[in-house]
């Protein structure tokens, strides 16, 4: 593939970054030249697979409306933000003189229109994961918008179709980044994967360890940060996690996967993952269900992953 390919992630959380960055190592083998662009905490990654990126305004939505914030936060933070990210992006699109965006960013996929750049959406999110009205109206035009701007809107699942999925899109495997560690995988019983508002997983962990079980916390005291998920997971006998990334990597690793989620995004995705109903996957709404969860786990699912599918289509189209 002789392109250059900009590759934006979202930054909120690492794990729209680890996916895009999985993405963008397939790429690569395909012979594309890729730039990097996104910033927050993903930005940590990009660093530890020895990659450089371009860091344009950063966006927090979640922290001001979804982790107890208003609508005034909003219109005073993310609105603003979100008006100079894409301003930021657009800019460097120019700039690397990009044949084409791949992104799970709204804001990348408005620069792209702006920049007049072929763009490919790849990103799990749907107005069916929402019941607050503003965020279910905000994710519907949002998918509206990156329908009609891309070639192709990947959305990976690890569910059978639903009536929630959004109309127009490519259905494709779950996206994890599968990257050796620098050093030994580490012994692994129960993982525990937290995000920012995830406030009641230390419990999960007490009453685990109480059980007898060998807890391990990432971001805890006796944690270091690894260039990849994959291997850790694969070398676990079950994952708790609030977060859609992990119940990704979890599928590709085929370790069971307890799913305790705390945003609204969270509890969306949960409801889809327990609708779906495949194997591999429990969804729990308190501490005791989590431990019974992890206790007796659901069968390990089995999927591929969905990065090189997601790698091969866009390179089909250059």
């Amino acid at each position: 593939m002789d392109a250059t390919v900009a590759v934006v992630h979202y930054p909120e959380g690492a794990g729209h970054a680890t996916r895009m960055l999985a993405v963008a190592r397939e790429l690569e083998a395909r012979g594309a030249t890729v730039e990097l662009a996104g910033g927050g905490p993903g930005e940590h990654f990009v660093d530890l697979l020895g990659y450089e990126e371009y860091v344009p305004t950063v966006v927090d939505f979640i922290g001001d409306y979804q982790g107890g914030g208003s609508l005034a936060d909003v219109l005073t933070g993310s609105i603003p933000d979100a008006v100079r990210r894409v301003r930021d992006i657009a800019r460097w699109l120019r700039r690397v003189n990009a044949d084409c965006v791949v992104t799970d960013d709204m804001f990348a996929s408005m620069a792209a229109l702006l920049a007049r750049v072929p763009q490919f959406v790849t990103t799990h999110n749907t107005p069916g994961y929402y019941d607050d009205l503003a965020e279910r109206a905000g994710a519907k035009l949002l998918t509206r918008q990156q329908v009609a701007a891309s070639r192709a809107f990947f959305y990976p699942a690890v569910w059978p179709a639903l009536s929630g999925d959004p109309r127009g899109v490519e259905r494709v495997p779950p996206l994890a980044l599968d990257v050796p560690l620098d050093g030994d995988v580490p012994d692994v019983d129960v993982l525990i994967s937290p995000s920012t508002y995830s406030d009641d997983l230390d419990t999960v962990a007490g009453r685990l360890r109480e059980r007898g079980r060998d807890v391990t916390v990432v971001g805890g005291d006796d944690w270091t940060t690894v260039r990849s998920m994959l291997p850790v997971l694969r070398e676990a006998n079950a994952v708790v996690c609030p977060g859609y990334s992990t119940v990704m990597e979890a599928a590709v690793a085929g370790t069971p996967c307890v799913v305790y989620p705390f945003t609204s995004e969270q509890r969306g995705v949960a409801r889809f993952v327990e609708a779906g109903g495949e194997p591999g996957f429990a969804v729990a709404d308190n501490p005791a269900e989590a431990v019974r969860a992890v206790q007796s786990p659901p069968a390990e699912p089995e999927f591929e992953n969905g990065a090189p599918v997601v790698a091969e289509r866009v390179a089909d189209w250059r």
